[in-house]
């Protein structure tokens, strides 16, 4: 029954891993629906490309500076073997192996979710050494401290506040690190040629395909019960709550955001990924109810504030990554010492003051990590397009080809 237990583990973890993974083509094609038709391509390779390099860095460097673990011994300590005749270092069936791949599908989601906050207008190749960097050293960092206690910080905060700061499934390990993260890489790259005028007006640049956004939204939600619910890490540990809560909080947030955005295809689609952004810390916790409230909440937030970022504050955050995952995911942490609540009818054992603290702690080493890794890049090797470039759009300027390559070669017959 124990070797059945585990084989079980594993078969659930990589499940999760899988559906996870497959997200990240919901990032790549709700960047393609988004950008304009000659950026369609880069949006495609940056996100694979980044999966790679992440894959790379996090199994040499960032798993070990997240949880002390390394792979580099021989295949059969791996799958649960003894090592000298001492005792196993890892679980049997390669539990440990498939625990990783799910891990990394959340540290590769960090360039996911950067790449849609400065497409358009980023130089390919600093954007990968900026994945290397975030992925190996600065979410590992931070994913540690929160999900293995390293440095006492679990400790510090059950101590001052009552109890460790609760994240099960990253509304701020993941996505409030990568959306501020992101809003430095922003800021410091600028905004788009021809988005404002010179006298600060706004001016339209409108998606290249609604049905590619749309598409992206519907693979994220579906993939999104992976990362929740698989968050659990074994069968044993698997709960139909963090299932229920996920789907009225996508319920609760796109709903919000289609009468606070009245009707915006843009705002609806991704106001179902706001409410799932939220619910991510507090989904093994929450009351259906107050998941439903985080998530409607979320997705009016991210109508408002995208709204203002673009409008009033001029950033030109392509996709509305810091808004969507840097602000609904810092709602989302701190909502979880409300609605965790047992007064809310929560399961408990979270405080308000843990959850607050530590949500701030979390986007504080984004956002300022995010203008260090992508200032010194900026100053070193630079991070955008020329202007000739960025005319003629990532595509062309970037990989040589376009997303529509027989137009392309109908023009030039004509």
């Amino acid at each position: 029954m124990d070797s059945f237990q585990t084989g079980a583990d594993v078969f659930f973890v990589l499940i999760g891993a899988i559906l996870v993974f497959a997200m990240h083509s919901g990032f790549a094609f709700l960047e393609v629906g988004t950008v304009r038709r000659k950026s369609q391509v880069n949006a495609l390779v940056k996100i694979l490309a980044d999966f790679g390099v992440s894959t790379i860095m996090y199994f040499f460097v960032g798993y070990g500076v997240a949880y002390g673990v390394n792979f580099l011994m021989d295949a059969s300590v791996l799958v649960g073997g003894a090592v000298d005749g001492g005792a196993p270092v890892f679980a049997p069936n390669g539990y440990d192996l498939v625990k990783f791949f799910f891990l990394l599908t959340f540290a590769a989601a960090i360039p996911a979710i950067i790449s849609g906050g400065i497409a358009e207008r980023a130089r390919f190749w600093p954007q990968v050494m900026a994945t290397a960097v975030l992925v190996g050293l600065i979410y590992p960092f931070f994913e540690g401290m929160v999900w293995n206690g390293n440095f006492g910080f679990q400790t510090f905060m059950s101590d001052t506040f009552g109890a460790e700061f609760h994240d099960f499934a990253g509304s701020i390990v993941v996505h409030g690190m990568g959306g501020w993260l992101a809003l430095g890489a922003v800021i410091l790259l600028g905004a788009r040629r021809g988005r404002y005028s010179k006298d600060g007006a706004v001016l339209g640049i409108p998606p290249s395909s609604i049905p590619f956004l749309a598409l992206g939204s519907w693979i994220l939600c579906i993939g999104w019960f992976g990362f929740n619910v698989m968050s659990a890490q074994s069968v044993e540990g698997a709960s139909g709550l963090v299932a229920v809560n996920s789907l009225l909080a996508m319920a609760g947030g796109l709903l919000a955001a289609l009468f606070a955005g009245r009707n915006d295809p843009g705002f609806i689609h991704n106001g179902a990924l706001a409410g799932l952004v939220a619910v991510c810390a507090g989904s093994d916790l929450m009351h259906p109810l107050g998941a439903l409230a985080t998530g409607a909440v979320a997705g009016a937030l991210f109508v408002y504030l995208f709204t203002i970022c673009q409008n009033k504050w001029k950033i030109d955050d392509v996709l509305g990554v810091w808004p969507l995952h840097g602000l609904c995911g810092l709602w989302g942490g701190i909502a979880c010492g409300i609605f965790g609540q047992e007064a809310l009818w929560g399961l408990g054992g979270v405080t308000f003051m843990s959850q607050l603290v530590g949500s701030f702690v979390g986007v504080a080493i984004g956002g300022v990590m995010g203008f260090v890794v992508y200032g010194v890049l900026k100053a070193t090797s630079g991070i955008r397009l020329d202007a000739e470039e960025e005319y003629i759009g990532a595509d062309l300027a970037i990989h040589k080809i376009s997303a529509y390559p027989e137009e392309d070669l109908g023009r030039s017959a004509r």
